[in-house]
């Protein structure tokens, strides 16, 4: 039993680093230094949670039920949607972390909150790629645009977005696994148990798929996007704000530091198949590029959404509106109150006058 361990530990360290850094054989040095670079990564991740839960609730609460149902509050409630789902199951992987990378929540969760993550992952992205599109073609084909571009159609389009991120992330709901070892569970990526070009050609064929599809392809249909719409909008002479010129440039700047290195420690995660010596670099570095990725979900609402002039026109409007309702019916409530009071003291008084 211990020599199968011992195996199942060797394949897990050799083959499996995506979202697993524990290491019971590092120097205390070593220890020091991962410590302090996982630390980092919990505190990155709990900073993602307390600032995306309420920034992409108060995103669904507007766009979902407040505003009107336009292409544009229909992406943008989509974009909050992934992301606040994904923020959900974050506690658990925090918890994961801040155990020293122990799993003690079962399989299930393991595969669940793997496929979540990924699926966040993908229908962000491929949400913020849809966004620069509907705003390139908006801009520059109106024609075009006011002909297709309908709540109807946005709605077909976001369905294929989820359909096509959820394909994405199903992997992890096969691959992943648990594997107990040195009093410790792992969730890891169980590629295969015996077989080494089968776990390399595999970690290899889904370390590129994401990269491509996940990161080059939208990197790039964003940056064409933009870049078309700034030459063309200077060349027509078209009206554009300073404000909407930056929001453009932090939405793709906060793109890339956020998943530039998450993917490059993915690419260079593949090189453990043929050379260990970067284990101790890629055991600090992929959680805090993982975290850095995962800070995304919370700096989407406020590169979006928040910064917009339009948006917090509504967004004051909506709260004035809310607030007034709320006095009223305080008011109401209080002048209810007074009356009843009113009401008892006349009340008491007839009872001793009478008495």
């Amino acid at each position: 039993m211990e020599d199968l361990e011992e195996t199942l530990f060797e394949e897990f360290e050799n083959y499996s680093y995506a979202l697993e850094y524990y290491s019971p054989e590092a120097d205390l040095e070593e220890k020091v230094h991962l410590g302090i670079a996982h630390w980092a990564s919990l505190v990155l991740y709990c900073l993602a949670f307390v600032l995306g839960i309420p920034g992409n609730a108060i995103v669904i609460w507007f766009t979902g039920f407040k505003w009107k149902k336009t292409v544009t509050t229909l992406w943008f409630l989509n974009l909050a949607i992934a992301d606040f789902i994904f923020l959900l199951f974050l506690p658990l992987y925090i918890s994961y972390v801040a155990m020293n990378f122990h799993w003690p929540f079962g399989i299930w969760l393991c595969k669940a909150n793997s496929f979540i993550a990924q699926l966040n992952m993908f229908a962000s992205v491929f949400f913020l790629t849809v966004i620069s599109l509907d705003r390139y073609i908006h801009l520059i084909h109106p024609v075009l645009s006011h002909r297709n571009r309908t709540p109807r159609n946005a709605l077909i389009v976001i369905i294929f977005v989820w359909l096509l991120a959820s394909l994405m992330g199903s992997p992890a709901l096969y691959f992943r696994d648990t594997l107990e070892f040195d009093n410790h569970t792992l969730c890891y990526n169980n590629f295969h148990e015996h077989d080494p070009d089968l776990i390399e050609m595999r970690h290899h064929v889904l370390t590129w798929v994401k990269v491509i599809i996940g990161y080059l392809f939208p990197l790039l249909t964003m940056s064409i996007c933009y870049l078309c719409l700034i030459l063309k909008v200077k060349k027509r002479s078209i009206v554009i704000s300073s404000k909407h010129f930056w929001t453009i440039l932090a939405v793709v700047t906060a793109f890339l530091i956020c998943w530039t290195p998450y993917h490059l420690f993915s690419i260079w995660e593949l090189t453990i198949h043929h050379n260990g010596s970067f284990h101790q670099v890629l055991q600090a570095g992929i959680p805090l590029s993982t975290s850095l990725a995962f800070l995304n979900s919370c700096l989407n609402p406020i590169l979006y959404v928040l910064i917009s002039k339009k948006f917090q026109v509504h967004f004051r409007a909506s709260v004035a509106e809310i607030l007034k309702n709320t006095l009223w019916e305080v008011s109401c409530s209080g002048t209810v109150s007074e009356q009843l009071r009113s009401s008892e003291t006349k009340h008491a008084h007839l009872l001793e006058t009478a008495q």
